[in-house]
């Protein structure tokens, strides 16, 4: 076990929290659950089945009423029909306003886990245990919770912060290598909106940052993880300052929707920041250069830099509904340069366009 890097969240705020980043500290979850807390219910994907069966004795032995419960993988677990599954198993388990929720997996399962909290006795505590990269430096931190409909992703959702997020790096040593890249995407948009070291220490170790155990791969995490946590605590519920996390998700969530959510999320935001560097060089607010790292770097990677022609009618319509859109108003975040992010609004359909055919392939 490693001493655990420590990063707070929403300093002196009700909602602060703690984020634990190391190997081998499972063992650390009730430091995170607090005091108090009797009942836990414990949501898995069918593929975590033993992990989660086995975090669910572990607390079982440390005295907690502890239960269990599986969910479909990927993005199937994100409906309403699950989240009324997981009320029922909830409300089966006596779970109280005092008590909590851990959920254990990627994205998918911290979503979830996270929106059956928030509505559950109008909000009980929830514990993230992130096993996926881009769980771990995006969607276990910052509250952000929700669940799919059929007219898009995460538009029903709450803020939520989790009452704590456990992040142990052993759960990645398993992790398939398409999933670890998909991860790897959201790396990269930290160091292209905030922290620019982040791209350099890809850039100077691509080998050694492929496979999870990479002596820069912790390093990577927690600077991805430390922007993460100072855009939310600046900005919890997404007024102004957090959209910039969402650097190539517009196009990116348009691109999930439009293959039914066949593609990686991380492959679907890497051809988006790539759709909105050339926006930004359309409208003349990034240098060429910088567009042409965001190729290099995604590609190096492994991750897809391009997109199909004869798309846009979908891809523009499902960009309409994004969740950052105000009215009729479409609003992208951009780069003015690199760590400096702004936000362009309201563009011209025929530039929306022009910028597609930068990144078109046949």
């Amino acid at each position: 076990m490693s001493d655990p890097t420590r990063i707070r969240v929403g300093q002196g705020s009700d909602s602060a929290y703690d984020i634990l980043i190391g190997s081998g500290i499972l063992g650390e979850l009730p430091v995170l659950l607090g005091a108090g807390v009797e009942r836990v219910l414990v949501i898995h994907p069918r593929a975590l089945r033993a992990v989660g069966e086995a975090l669910c004795d572990g607390l079982g032995a440390q005295g907690f009423s502890a239960f269990v419960a599986e969910v479909p993988d990927g993005e199937e677990a994100k409906s309403a029909d699950t989240a009324s599954f997981l009320w029922g198993v909830l409300g089966n388990c006596g779970l109280t306003r005092t008590d909590a929720i851990v959920g254990i997996g990627g994205g998918t399962v911290t979503d979830l886990a996270g929106f059956v909290a928030a509505t559950w006795l109008r909000g009980v505590a929830v514990v993230q245990v992130p096993t996926t990269l881009l769980a771990m430096v995006d969607a276990a931190i910052g509250g952000k919770t929700g669940i799919n409909t059929a007219e898009g992703k995460n538009l029903v959702g709450a803020f939520h912060p989790p009452a704590g997020v456990l992040c142990d790096l052993v759960m990645l040593e398993t992790l398939p290598v398409d999933e670890w890249v998909s991860g790897m995407a959201e790396v990269i948009k930290c160091g292209f909106i905030a922290d620019p070291v982040i791209l350099e220490l890809v850039e100077a170790h691509l080998q050694s940052v492929k496979p999870w155990q990479g002596p820069v791969v912790r390093e990577l995490i927690e600077r991805s993880i430390a922007v993460k946590a100072r855009v939310v605590t600046e900005d919890l519920r997404e007024s102004s300052l957090r959209e910039i996390l969402n650097y190539g998700h517009t196009f990116g969530h348009a691109v999930e929707q439009v293959e039914s959510y066949s593609w990686r999320h991380g492959a679907a935001v890497s051809v988006g920041m790539v759709y909105v560097a050339e926006l930004a060089r359309l409208a003349g607010r990034l240098d060429g250069a910088v567009v042409d790292r965001h190729r290099s770097i995604l590609a190096s990677m492994g991750l897809p830099t391009s997109y199909p022609d004869g798309r846009w009618p979908e891809l523009y319509a499902a960009m309409r509904r994004d969740k950052k859109s105000r009215g009729s108003l479409l609003r992208f975040v951009v780069l003015d340069a690199l760590a400096e992010p702004g936000r362009l609004e309201g563009p011209d359909e025929s530039m929306l366009q022009a910028a597609y055919a930068q990144i078109c392939h046949d």
